[in-house]
This record gives structure tokens, C-alpha cells and sequence, in this order.
């Protein structure tokens, strides 16, 4: 005889493995957990990623994407601004491989592996981080998990990527981390 807590993770096992099969067919994305070591869902970004510290991109990681993944994007905004969505990052094309993304990604066009980094409100490639005018902001990772690669296009926006993954996303993932800037001065 099995013991109780076998059975009921053979169970939990079966009802995760049915509901993702069963959110694939009604192409209903997959959920997908969104995690960072710098900071905890919902609480503040440390200053080190920001443009009040180094303003490099804070560590990433991500649970298992769905099998049929062919490439992973990932959008960062902040929909709180007095000027309507302000994004932060945009990178697309990530190997359905890869479960993080390390601290401190270079802000270039093209990385080592293919990846491919967009324009930001910014107007550059690669992270830039919160710079909250005034009060606290709310910043949204967005992870999607896609059927097909992403076709380069000479300047991608984040406007380009979300109309370029319609009907191609299988699996999302978000965290969200808040930030106040400490420092009133060149607010962007």
C-alpha cells in the first residue's frame, strides 16, 4: 500500500499535467512562475536597479515553460505614468532553454545567443530601470513563452512584439516589483 502523501503527489502531479494539456488545447496560457533573488512579488526594487543606483537589469528566473516553446520574450513597463505606458525593457527570441536571466545584461541589440533586445521608451536597446518622476511605481516583468520564434524587425517596440505574438503565446509569467525614487532631481 502506498503511503497517503505518494498518492496525493501522484495526484498533484496528474492534475498539473492534465490542466496544462488541457490549456494548451483551449490555448489558454500556460501559467509560468516569475521569480528574482533581488526582490520578492509586489515589494520594492532595490535601488541598484534603478536610475538612483548602477541601473543594471536585476536576476530573473522563470519555472518550465511549455514543451512546445520555441522562444521566450519578455516585456518590462511601467503602465502608471503620467504618460501612459513607459517601458523598460523589451527582449525577445530567449532559447525555451533558458530559466534565468543573470543580473547586469548588456544593453545591446543582439546578445550572444541570439537574443534580441528592443527600443524602450528610452529609445535604446536593454534594460533601463524605474526613475519615477515622483510616488511609487509599479513595475510589471512579463514573461511569455511562444510556439514560434520572433521575426527580427529593424527597431522592435514593445508594440511590435505584442502585435507580432498574437496567437503564438503559450505560456505567461509575470512579477511585480514596486520602486519610489529617493532623490527628486532629472526625473524621467
Amino acid at each position: 500500500m502506498k503511503h497517503p502523501s505518494q498518492i496525493i503527489l501522484i495526484a498533484l502531479f496528474l492534475v498539473l499535467f492534465y490542466g496544462n494539456i488541457k490549456a494548451i488545447a483551449d490555448n489558454i496560457p500556460v501559467p509560468i512562475p516569475v521569480t528574482s533573488s533581488a526582490f520578492q512579488e509586489g515589494r520594492e526594487i532595490p535601488s541598484r536597479y534603478t536610475c538612483e543606483g548602477e541601473d543594471v537589469s536585476p536576476p530573473l528566473e522563470w519555472g518550465l515553460v511549455p514543451r512546445e516553446s520555441q522562444s521566450i520574450a519578455l516585456i518590462m513597463d511601467d503602465p502608471g505614468t503620467a504618460r501612459g505606458n513607459w517601458v523598460h525593457w523589451v527582449i525577445f527570441n530567449l532559447p525555451p532553454t533558458v530559466h534565468s536571466l543573470p543580473e547586469g545584461m548588456p544593453r545591446l541589440k543582439q546578445l550572444a545567443n541570439g537574443e534580441m533586445q528592443g527600443i524602450g521608451s528610452f529609445k535604446k536597446h536593454g534594460y533601463y530601470g524605474p526613475c519615477p518622476p515622483e510616488g511609487q511605481h509599479r513595475y510589471f516583468f512579463k514573461l511569455y513563452a511562444l510556439d514560434r520564434p520572433i521575426a527580427e524587425e529593424e527597431e522592435m517596440t514593445k508594440e511590435n512584439l505584442e502585435a507580432a505574438m498574437q496567437g503564438h503565446v503559450i505560456g505567461t509569467g509575470q512579477l511585480m516589483g514596486t520602486y519610489t525614487k529617493k532623490k527628486n532631481e532629472g526625473a524621467a
